[in-house]
Formats: structure tokens, C-alpha cells, sequence
């Protein structure tokens, strides 16, 4: 059994066995026990996404693991489910099988996302394909990550945050704000002043009369939005710095020191810091960030790393510099787990000089190569 069992985790790219017998663990091992999923799921994830991946793929790529085909498909539930997939934003093909339990995981994020209503059993295994999908994304982000892309991976934040607030990242952002439906966001959108409400803290720069006039809200549900208001996390600020700029060369390790400060005042901050707003989501959620650094030009990712912010943090981001010399623009991204509308991006200017290697090889060749002309 054990043989068969590293056998097949060896097979799957999670372990590695040498000649000897020794066995050690490999990337997608370690993302599987990081975050405690079936070693075919990290397996899948792997060999089914690609450089080019965007939402809608990386959606198909979570609903097929393996977490979800013990779902159960109740007698008739695949022509529900059928109905269902038709009125979604991601068409099914003709061929899909609604009676496999990863389509049904499928349909039922969508329909999440989407804030449909559901039938009591279908919201019962909605709660489950929701509740692990965050944990699945962020192996999803650590797998594309692995390979060096950096579009997916963001890709793959910005579906962290649809799931959480059960939002498509079409939809405007106030929709994140309890209670908020199209009419009241029409109504933001459309009131007439200087300044336009286009996100979530200009709803508390109103006045009170303009807001109640505006939201028309009982005060009981006034309060889950204020609660959103102040703990959206619009306010954070970010410095950041490359290491010895001047002595960055070609291939050689680059360190860019970030540092991320919450602008709150020390004498509020509590257990609500952080908490995430999330009506829709089936369980309690804190704010993650993902500090990445890359290219998009070349859609290249060069580091990341996974933040737990409250109020301030500093962190060191190592890559490799580019094999080749020259002036590259590296974009430095803050990203969200949780909340659309947040994340943010500077320009990352870098020179990377020649390495001394290859300095030192062309005044060898410049030593030994006869110039023009001569013998």
C-alpha cells in the first residue's frame, strides 16, 4: 500500500523517489499539505492551467477538483441544474453532464456569484463548494505561480474576490455594500453633485440626509453598511524601495523592501480590523493580500508573497533579475482576497546591469579577437 501510494504521488509530480529509495517532496507536494487538498487536485491544477488562463477557465479548473465529486446529484436535480446553467454568464457546451458532481460545482458557483436563488438542498451544497473554493484558489495562485505567469494569477485574485463577495467583477463595486441593490446603486450613480459616488468611502463622505435620501434603508441594516464603510480597506498606503538599486546586474538576486500601512487610528483598532464584510460568504472571512511583482509585458511573475495585514507591515520581496541588461518597467501589485475595487499597482523602474561574468568575457574576446584588417 505504501508503494502504491508513492507511486502514485511520485506519478503526480508531489514527491520524488531516487535511486536509493529516499524520498523528498516537490513543489506541488508542498502546496498540497500547505493548504491540506487531495494531492489530484494540486495534479489537475497543474496540468490544466496555462499561460493564457483567465477567469472562466480558472473557474472550470477549481469546480473539477477532486474536493467536490463526493457532491451529491439528488434524482432529477441535472435537469434543474441544466436550466440553471442556460440563465448563467459562462455557457456550458452541449456535451456537459449534468449529473457529474464537478458540473455541478460549476453551475452552483456561478449561481453563487450571481446571487441567484436556490432551493434549500442546492444551498446546502453551495455552502460547501463556496466555503473551500478560497482555500482552492489560493493553491490555484500558488501553482500558476510555480510556473511564472502572471496574468492567471491575478486572474485567479480576482476570483478570490467574486467568490467572497459573490459579485462577477463586472458588477459595480458598490453591489458589495450590504443591502445594496441595482435601484439603490442607480440612485448613487445618478445623484447630481460635484463629486460623483463611485466607490464605497465616498458613501460615507455624504451628508446624512443626502445618504438616507439616497439608500432609503431602515437603520438596522444601516449599520451592516456603515460596518463595510469603515472596514474597507481603501486607505492603505504602500512605500517600497529597490536594495542597492545601483548594484543590480543580470541574473543576480533583487530585493525591493515594501512597506504597508493601514491609515487607522491606534486607538480604534480591535478584533474588527480586518474582519471582511461578506454577507454571502458561508463563513467568517479576514482580509489576505497577495504582494506580487512582475512584467506584463512579458507576463512574467517574479515574486509574491502572502500578506496578513492589520495595521502595518514590512516585507522583502526577492527575484532574479532578467538574464539580459537593459531598463525594464517590473510593476509592483497590491491584491485583495476579499474585496473588488481595492487592489493597487505602482511602476517598479528597474536597470539591470551587465553581470562582472559577462563584462569580463567581452574584454577577453575584445584582448584576443584581431580588429579589422589585421592577421
Amino acid at each position: 500500500m505504501v508503494e502504491t501510494v508513492i507511486g502514485d504521488l511520485s506519478e503526480s509530480k508531489c514527491c520524488e523517489v531516487d535511486d536509493n529509495g529516499n524520498i523528498s517532496s516537490l513543489n506541488l507536494g508542498m502546496i498540497a499539505a500547505h493548504y491540506y487538498i487531495q494531492y489530484t487536485t494540486v495534479e489537475l491544477m497543474a496540468s490544466s492551467v496555462t499561460s493564457k488562463a483567465k477567469i472562466k477557465g480558472i473557474m472550470e479548473i477549481l469546480s473539477a477538483a477532486s474536493e467536490f465529486s463526493s457532491l451529491p446529484v439528488r434524482h432529477g436535480e441535472d435537469k434543474t441544474l441544466a436550466i440553471l446553467s442556460k440563465t448563467l454568464p459562462h455557457q456550458f457546451p452541449t456535451t456537459a453532464q449534468f449529473n457529474d458532481p464537478n458540473t455541478k460545482a460549476l453551475v452552483l458557483l456561478q449561481c453563487h456569484i450571481s446571487r441567484k436563488p436556490l432551493s434549500i438542498d442546492l444551498q446546502i451544497d453551495q455552502r460547501k463548494v463556496v466555503g473551500e473554493s478560497i482555500t482552492l484558489i489560493q493553491a490555484i495562485v500558488d501553482v500558476i505561480s510555480s510556473s511564472g505567469w502572471l496574468k492567471p494569477a491575478l486572474a485567479a485574485m480576482e476570483l478570490s474576490q467574486m467568490v467572497v463577495q459573490a459579485l462577477w467583477n463586472k458588477d459595480h463595486v458598490l453591489m458589495q455594500i450590504p443591502h445594496f441593490t441595482k435601484e439603490i446603486v442607480d440612485r448613487c450613480l445618478a445623484y447630481n453633485s460635484d463629486e460623483p459616488i463611485e466607490s464605497v468611502l465616498d458613501i460615507l463622505s455624504l451628508d446624512d440626509d443626502v445618504r438616507n435620501e439616497l439608500l432609503r434603508l431602515p437603520d438596522e441594516k444601516m449599520v451592516d453598511v456603515a460596518f463595510l464603510c469603515n472596514n474597507y480597506p481603501a486607505n492603505i498606503d504602500i512605500n517600497f524601495e529597490v536594495k542597492d538599486p545601483e548594484d543590480v546586474t543580470a541574473g543576480n538576486v533583487v530585493s525591493v523592501v515594501v512597506s504597508i500601512e493601514r491609515d487607522a487610528d491606534e486607538a480604534e483598532v480591535d478584533d474588527t480590523i480586518g474582519l471582511v464584510s461578506a454577507p454571502f460568504f458561508p463563513k467568517v472571512k479576514r482580509e489576505g493580500w497577495w504582494l506580487v511583482v512582475g512584467d506584463t509585458i512579458s507576463n512574467t511573475l517574479l515574486a509574491i508573497k502572502r500578506v496578513m495585514l492589520k495595521i502595518s507591515q514590512t516585507v522583502v520581496m526577492d527575484f532574479v533579475a532578467p538574464a539580459e541588461p537593459g531598463d525594464y518597467n517590473l510593476t509592483l501589485f497590491l491584491m485583495s482576497d476579499s474585496y473588488l475595487g481595492c487592489d493597487q499597482e505602482y511602476s517598479l523602474p528597474l536597470s539591470v546591469a551587465a553581470a562582472d561574468s559577462d563584462i569580463e568575457s567581452d574584454d577577453s574576446d575584445r584582448e584576443h579577437n584581431p580588429k579589422d584588417g589585421e592577421e
